[in-house]
């Protein structure tokens, strides 16, 4: 059963991360200093040195009311890191302010970053943001996912009551800011909003210089050609808003279909993009 958490004065979590990776003969190595209860796990090698992958852990793997994890990444010239999640982030009920969860990652040249961190749920009741940045300079690249989940309908916990705040940023190039309230019938249950579905799910492929058009175009071919092949194929697109930015979007009535979908675009993103293969983090083979 799902633990449902209300905020108590002077119990509140002040979590921050700062995860550095450069690049040292061939290898690309993480470092991380940490205050508060974030962690990094051990650095994994599944494809070669080149990419170092990590997982991000929150042992108390929620956040309520007055609660701030900040989390800062830096990725040196040439150096490749991603980065994933063991479970949810779950906002929960909250009663005493906001609850909030900020990524500020910054790219040098010829880095490149994935970020692909399990959903964040919100619970009913909660007061959350879920703000990511990513500054990338010309030559940078960045894959990034974002999932949110709107109660557990499954569970019949249905997000009835609450706000949910959603900031996603490339500076100068790219913002979406949303507001997600429980009780606005209109943009959750109407037609031009989530039209009753309870998940959200965005991928996006970004550049600190211009993508070339042959590039662009192979990304939206093959993302295409997955989405017209999947079950989520009537509330689901790809598009190029921007010359540095490749988007991938989808809804669904829950996490997994949507989850599944952005995995295969993701791996098949990675193929006709950095001619490297969809491998796929250890944890989500668990």
């Amino acid at each position: 059963m799902e633990r449902v958490t209300t905020a108590m004065p002077g119990k509140t979590w002040q979590a921050s991360l700062q995860l550095d990776y450069t690049q040292e003969a061939g290898r690309s190595v993480a470092r991380f200093l940490h205050q508060g209860p974030l962690r990094i796990l051990q650095s994994l090698y599944p494809e070669g040195d080149a990419v170092c992958h990590n997982v991000l852990v929150h042992p108390p793997s929620g956040l309520v009311g007055g609660d701030t994890l900040d989390i800062q990444v830096t990725v040196g010239p040439g150096a490749h890191g991603l980065v994933t999640t063991p479970g949810a982030t779950r906002f929960y009920r909250s009663e005493a302010g906001l609850a909030t969860q900020q990524v500020h990652a910054r790219l040098e040249q010829g880095a490149r970053l994935e970020w692909l961190p399990l959903e964040a749920i919100a619970y009913n009741g909660c007061d959350a943001l879920n703000r990511a940045v990513f500054e990338l300079a010309p030559g940078a690249e960045l894959m990034a996912w974002d999932i949110t989940a709107f109660g557990l309908p499954a569970a019949d916990m249905p997000y009835a009551q609450g706000t949910f705040r959603q900031h996603m940023e490339i500076p100068g190039v790219w913002l979406e800011r949303g507001r997600i309230g429980a009780s606005d019938t209109r943009l959750m249950d109407g037609p031009l909003g989530l039209a009753g579905q309870r998940c959200m799910a965005t991928l996006v492929m970004a550049a600190g210089s211009g993508i070339a058009d042959e590039r662009r175009d192979r990304a939206l071919a093959v993302a295409r050609e997955l989405l017209e092949a999947s079950p989520l194929r009537l509330s689901a697109g790809a598009t190029a808003p921007h010359p540095q930015v490749i988007v991938m979007r989808a809804l669904a009535p829950v996490t997994e279909p949507a989850t599944q979908l952005l995995r295969q675009v993701w791996a098949a993103w990675r193929q006709a993009l950095w001619d490297l293969p969809g491998t796929l983090p250890r944890l989500w083979h668990l």
